[in-house]
């Protein structure tokens, strides 16, 4: 009997997918690698996507996935192409044949993100979390103005002799290393969130 409750737990877990995270327009490329259940909902998606690339989840986004606009729909700002709500939408549903989409993050920053599914992998009926497996650079902080505006930070705050050093070490709070990716830190913030 236990093996045939067995069977039916295993058949139940779904796929997994590798999605490898770029951030476009920053050089050298600041990039993520994940495993996570292809069942994940779009809002869990974010949650992941903002742990391992270190943001801090304090501006809207929006997934553009099959040609489809998914975020929190909002009608004061969504006049013209409202997105779709994201609530309840998993990723593989949105994907179809799909094997790439972008997500982007905070509108006035700009930063987008493309994402690609490198290879869907059997199911674990033990793995519901996700897992950043590889990583390289440091994610921009927020609010630092963009792709160029992240040129200049990295520039004043890696140069003790740059005359804006001080003041980008002011407004960051500490030093900051543009290659830096700590997987374990990241790999123990994205086991805080349930799939």
């Amino acid at each position: 009997m236990g093996n045939v409750v067995a069977l039916k737990k295993a058949r139940a877990a779904p796929h997994l997918l590798q999605l490898k995270i770029e951030l476009a327009g920053i050089r050298p490329l600041i990039w993520r690698r994940v495993v996570l259940p292809e069942t994940v909902t779009l809002p869990k998606l974010h949650q992941v996507i903002q742990v391992v690339m270190g943001w801090q989840d304090c501006h809207l986004h929006e997934f553009e996935i099959a040609g489809e606009r998914y975020g929190i729909p909002d009608p004061d700002y969504d006049l013209v192409d409202p997105l779709s709500n994201e609530q309840r939408v998993r990723l593989a549903s949105a994907l179809g044949a799909a094997r790439s989409f972008s997500y982007l993050y905070d509108y006035g920053d700009n930063w987008i993100h493309r994402i690609k599914v490198e290879r869907r992998i059997e199911p674990d009926p033990l793995f519901d979390t996700a897992l950043c497996v590889t990583g390289a650079n440091a994610a921009p902080p927020d609010d630092v103005g963009g792709a160029h505006g992240y040129a200049v930070f990295v520039d004043a705050i890696t140069d003790p002799r740059h005359p804006e050093h001080q003041a980008m070490l002011d407004w960051f709070g500490s030093t900051f290393d543009p290659a830096a990716f700590d997987i374990a830190e990241v790999d123990r913030r994205l086991a805080k969130i349930k799939l």
